[in-house]
């Protein structure tokens, strides 16, 4: 496959971050619980500090991210890159030493400090790398074979701490993430785009895609690269253009939903169905082996043949479905069914990101995808606030009725909304305005 030619080493970088980062995703409930709430099922002060540190990270995310990567579009993707790969070293240090009370806060402050970098930027900075190397026929399919390695690390990850015990699962994870580091530094190469081929700030700074004699909407102008955007700036880039805002929209209660959905699933299973870390290992396992055989397989097939604005249309019917599906779950082998609709569901954010990468130019690519980033970010910060209390209410003994899944059918109506925007969007407005 050519894109797995073009895009190797960042491929590779890639599969190496989310295994030393994720590696810790199926024992962290269990790690939390027991430092906090050591022998209960059910914990509202791990839910609570759950989301806090979600909305903390969103919102570091949000003011960061655009800037990460407006300023990959004048140093370059590789130098800005560093900065999430070394980041995230840190707390896996930190729960790899030590998993009691006192340890587990110091990974606490640290993950979240750390993740307002890595988590936005990580993505937002690949993907204008992607941009950056891919042509527009074939980018969709690009990011779409990105995301499907990224959840091959996660597979992988989940693997190894399905049969690691809790203490080596930790150690390994931060070995990774070291070998992640240097293996970024040593071999992969910097894009020739954006920064690489910038002659000057004013040209760098001027919009590619022109409007046509057929009186198509213009693309947004951008900040100039010699500063960082305000959030001023930012929402006018995505007022600018009616693709843009409806992407927005789309992005920001996609993300809602799901953000809702991950912070309350396991915590849900854990309550309903007492689960421990090797079944959350199981699901976890189920959810990124079918996500990752969609983007590498069945993405590529669907695009050419549905276009990006009906798979997307499709992937959001399947992400209501999933949320929905597990709110309801009446069996411990509920769960495993819903997490079959990734298959689907996972083609949200590749068709939102090549959709709204082909109304820029390549000078453009890092500072529109953070944007989005951030649109994502701001619904990371909101989340939680609506999701955890309302979480923690269905899991109590206080709830007057019983539901224990009605927070997972709330994330389910967020992403209906997103669904219903996405219907808007007309054809035309997801095609490139240049000829």
């Amino acid at each position: 496959m050519e894109e797995v030619a073009e895009l190797g080493h960042l491929l590779v970088f890639a599969f190496l971050f989310f295994f030393s980062n994720f590696m810790v995703g199926s024992v962290i409930t269990d790690v939390t619980m027991e430092a906090l709430c050591p022998g209960r099922d059910a914990c509202s002060l791990a839910i609570y500090l759950t989301g806090v540190q979600q909305a903390v990270t969103g919102l570091g995310a949000l003011v960061l991210t655009p800037v990460v990567g407006n300023l990959s579009d004048r140093y370059g993707r590789k130098a800005l890159l560093a900065l999430p790969a070394t980041a995230s070293i840190v707390p896996l240090g930190i729960l790899a030493y030590g998993r009691t009370r006192g340890y587990f806060y110091a990974y606490y402050v640290t993950k979240t400090l750390t993740s307002t970098v890595c988590e936005g930027s990580m993505m937002c900075l690949s993907l204008a790398y992607v941009a950056d190397r891919v042509p527009e026929g074939r980018r969709a399919v690009a990011f779409g074979v990105f995301t499907g390695v990224c959840s091959a690390g996660f597979v992988a990850s989940t693997i190894a701490a399905r049969f690691l015990p809790v203490s080596t699962t930790c150690q390994v994870s931060a070995v990774a993430a070291v070998v992640t580091a240097v293996y970024m530094k040593a071999f992969l190469q910097e894009t020739d785009g954006g920064a690489s081929s910038c002659k000057s700030d004013e040209e760098a700074s001027q919009p590619l895609c022109l409007p046509s004699s057929s009186g198509e909407e213009l693309s947004p102008r951008l900040p100039p690269l010699r500063k960082a955007p305000s959030l001023s700036e930012i929402a006018t880039l995505l007022t600018s253009s009616s693709t843009f805002s409806r992407a927005a929209v789309v992005t920001f209660f996609h993300g809602l939903g799901e953000a809702g959905l991950l912070n309350a699933l396991l915590y849900f299973l854990k309550a309903k169905f007492h689960y421990s870390k090797n079944q959350y290992a199981n699901l976890l396992l189920i959810i990124g082996i079918i996500g990752s055989f969609s983007q590498l397989t069945v993405m590529p097939a669907l695009v050419p043949k549905l276009g990006e604005q009906k798979l997307l249309i499709i992937a959001l019917i399947a992400s209501c479905g999933h949320a929905f599906l597990y709110s309801i779950a009446w069996s411990f082998w509920v769960p495993y069914l819903a997490a079959s609709f990734v298959i689907l569901s996972i083609s949200v954010t590749p068709c939102i990101r090549s959709i709204i990468s082909k109304k820029v130019g390549p000078f453009e690519q890092g500072m529109v995808q953070g944007c989005i980033t951030g649109i994502s970010s701001t619904a990371n910060v909101i989340s939680p606030l609506i999701f955890t209390p309302l979480t923690a209410w269905c899991l109590s003994e206080a709830t007057p009725f019983y539901l224990k899944g009605f927070s997972l059918a709330c994330a389910g109506f967020a992403m209906l909304v997103a669904l219903v925007t996405s219907i808007s969007m007309r054809p035309a407005e997801v095609q490139p305005d240049r000829k």
